[in-house]
This record gives structure tokens, C-alpha cells and sequence, in this order.
């Protein structure tokens, strides 16, 4: 896993402990600031040592699956100034997923494949993320069909109204061109 990735891993953590301590209210990393919020979408930024982080999330509108207890789920998209980078699309599910399972993220019916590592699915590089963020700005739904360690078959609908204003803002807040 790459650097960039763990920083998200834990970044993803953060925020899911913000979220969970705040009542549901937003996946919040500490000292993040709203930039604002676009239908189903929120953007925050936060300023690190390496320079700023920009992010941005939403919830699903629907979620299904056979499960008894289940954390907070979201997608996120983070871009990173002083990594230079951008676009990195992650998947929490709530639950830990199942070792070696991927995650399938179907957007108007193109399915993209992520991989997992405990509770976040993962593009795997920036050609991935780059063609999951074109098909979510161009998409109207997405579904995020994953398997929790316990072999418990979940999915969750996304609505993606809101998504490219909110991607323009964090775009805007990190000076992404």
C-alpha cells in the first residue's frame, strides 16, 4: 500500500470516529472546514504540513444486505497538494471486508473493480481513479457491491446528484487544474 493510501486509510478512520462521535452529521477529519454542500455531496478541506487536503463525500440513499450491525458507509474522492495527488477515490464500508475480496462500483452499469483492505476499497492507481471519477460525473447512480469478512453480500445505492459541482469545489479549494 502506498503512502498516499495510508495517509487516506487513516484520514478514513478519522473520519469515520468524527462521523460516529458527531451523530451522523459528516465524515469530518479533525479541523476539516466545509467548503460546502451540493445535493448529496459535502467538500471540506484541511491544512496538513505538506500542504492542503481537499475531500469529498457522500452517503448511499439505499444500502441492503442480510447484516445485523453495520458502521457508517461512504464514498470519498481526496485530493492532496503536497502528494500531488488528486482524484483518489476510497470506499467505506462500515464493516471489514473480506481478506482478498474486491468491491464492485457500477455506475450507469459499468462496472469498475476496487480492492479491499480492512474496512476501504480502493481504485488501486490514478488511471482507475481518473476513469471512476469521469463515469461519476457523467453517472446519475451508483451501486458499491461489496463482502464483509463474515461473507455477508452488501450494496449501496449512490445517488451522484451534486457530485460534479462538489468535485469543482475541492478542485477550486486545492487549486487542482
Amino acid at each position: 500500500m502506498t503512502q498516499g493510501k495510508v495517509f487516506a486509510a487513516a484520514l478514513l478512520m478519522t473520519a469515520a470516529g468524527l462521523y460516529a462521535a458527531t451523530g451522523g452529521q459528516s465524515a469530518l477529519a479533525a479541523g476539516a472546514k466545509a467548503i460546502g454542500a451540493f445535493k448529496d455531496w459535502s467538500a471540506y478541506f484541511f491544512a496538513e504540513k505538506n500542504g492542503r487536503v481537499c475531500y469529498m463525500h457522500s452517503r448511499p440513499n439505499k444500502s441492503g444486505g442480510s447484516y445485523t450491525k453495520r458502521g457508517d458507509a461512504y464514498v470519498q474522492v481526496t485530493h492532496r497538494v503536497g502528494s500531488k495527488t488528486r482524484d483518489e477515490v476510497s470506499v467505506t464500508a462500515g464493516y471489514p471486508y473480506k481478506k482478498g475480496s474486491e468491491v464492485a462500483m457500477i455506475i450507469d452499469g459499468r462496472k469498475f473493480s476496487l480492492f479491499t483492505d480492512d474496512d476501504t476499497a480502493w481504485g488501486g492507481d490514478a488511471s482507475v481513479d481518473a476513469a471512476l471519477v469521469t463515469a461519476m460525473k457523467a453517472g446519475a447512480t451508483m451501486v458499491v457491491q461489496g463482502t464483509s469478512a463474515r461473507g455477508t453480500l452488501t450494496s449501496d445505492t449512490y445517488s451522484l446528484a451534486g457530485f460534479t459541482a462538489a468535485h469543482k469545489a475541492i478542485d477550486k479549494a486545492c487549486d487542482v487544474k
